[in-house]
């Protein structure tokens, strides 16, 4: 599930990735990369550890793909192996952060991990879909998007040994242990992944229960893991699949969801897919005034129109300065002169990226409401309105 998107110019080193995965989780790791970092002082830490093993770095995480297995025409699931100081104790739909190379520049987006989360002493293999315990790998599953130029370079570019930097899984879009006893899951297209991740930890937890089911996608060879899901469903009667091919069948009308749940009231739902699929739900489940048994995962922020000029946006810190439109965020902005700022999920959601806004005005992209001089801003979703001065 591509969290998009992002670009970033030639003359950008990197972008700041907003944690190592696992720090802070283990003091013996942290205490030898600390160690690391002081000995070899005033060369970086890097310089040495990386003609031991291309993985392990006392500044970022990183990751080999060690296979690339293609699922549709256009999706692809890149197996990573993490690199030193990564726990596998994540929580199943959580995304991760993914910075790939390309053309002498690091780009960064998100995605959402499709493997079971396992913990650090977990061994023996998967029983559904996963991987092995033993083989310390992660999987995400990428669908290639016409505007996205990295989900496009991960499908159909990306070879195996290349080395990826990572970011700490994130995101509350999470099912508990143990799950609920009955669930519905929603999903539409590549919003299966963080679903995917759900279905496969029930299943190597023994904890398939009451599951319904409902996956849209254009066509039945659009599905990803579709095999995996008819055999799940074969194997677990009470797991029940319905797939619904739009481009034959139209869209799923959730008005009509009686028809095909009539407990859904009485059911936690996930649901995770198209922004209008979402929006649709959102009202529904709202009327129905069950509105917190719905829990949701969008792929990108929505956006307001754009207005205005934009302005010169100045970093205060560096004192560079960029001239941006109004339809391009701050942080992507800095990116293209060279400004390392923090962030996360790069949707506004996760507050990574909150800095304060020392001089002028800037409007959130999302719902168009102007923030004023001495208020906190998330530079990934707020792009100038007028010229402004920001404390980074």
């Amino acid at each position: 599930m591509a969290k998009n998107q992002v670009k970033i110019s030639a003359n950008v080193v990197d972008t700041v990735r907003p944690a190592v995965a696992g720090e802070g989780r283990n003091p013996a790791i942290d205490a030898l990369r600390g160690l690391v970092g002081r000995i070899t002082t005033p060369l970086l830490p890097d310089d040495y550890l990386k003609l031991a093993n291309p993985l392990w770095s006392a500044r970022e995480m990183r990751g080999r793909v060690v296979e690339v297995r293609r699922e549709t025409e256009d999706s692809a699931t890149l197996v990573i192996k993490p690199g030193w100081g990564f726990t596998f104790d994540y929580q199943s739909g959580q995304y991760i952060g993914i910075g790939l190379l390309v053309d002498g520049r690091w780009r960064w987006r998100s995605y959402s991990l499709t493997s079971s989360p396992r913990s650090a002493g977990a061994a023996g293999p998967a029983t559904f879909g996963g991987v092995s315990g033993r083989s310390r790998t992660i999987t995400i599953t990428v669908k290639a998007m016409p505007e996205g130029f990295l989900s496009t370079h991960l499908v159909g570019g990306v070879r195996p040994g290349t080395i990826v930097r990572l970011a700490a899984p994130q995101g509350n879009f999470v099912l508990p242990d143990p799950a609920p006893a009955s669930v519905l899951f929603l999903t539409g297209g590549s919003g299966i992944t963080p679903v995917m991740s759900m279905l496969r930890t029930l299943e190597r937890r023994d904890q398939i229960g009451d599951i319904v089911h409902i996956h849209s996608a254009p066509t039945e060879s659009d599905v990803m893991f579709a095999a995996e899901l008819a055999q799940l469903a074969r194997e677990h009667d009470s797991y029940r699949l319905t797939v619904r091919a739009t481009r034959a069948q139209g869209r799923l009308d959730l008005g009509q969801l009686d028809d095909l749940v009539p407990d859904w009231r009485q059911r936690q739902t996930w649901a995770c897919g198209p922004e209008g699929m979402l929006t649709e739900a959102e009202k529904v489940w709202q009327a129905a005034g069950i509105g917190e048994q719905l829990h949701q995962e969008r792929f990108a922020a929505s956006r307001a129109a754009a207005h205005g000029q934009g302005g010169t946006v100045t970093f205060g810190r560096s004192g560079k300065t960029v001239a941006a439109d109004a339809a391009t965020s701050l942080m992507e902005a800095g990116e293209t002169v060279g400004i390392r700022m923090p962030f996360g999920c790069r949707m506004g959601i996760c507050q990574s990226c909150v800095v304060p806004l020392v001089e002028g005005h800037v409007r959130d992209l999302r719902t168009g409401a102007e923030h004023e001089p001495g208020t906190r801003i998330q530079t990934c979703v707020s792009a100038a309105s007028g010229d402004c001065v920001v404390d980074v």
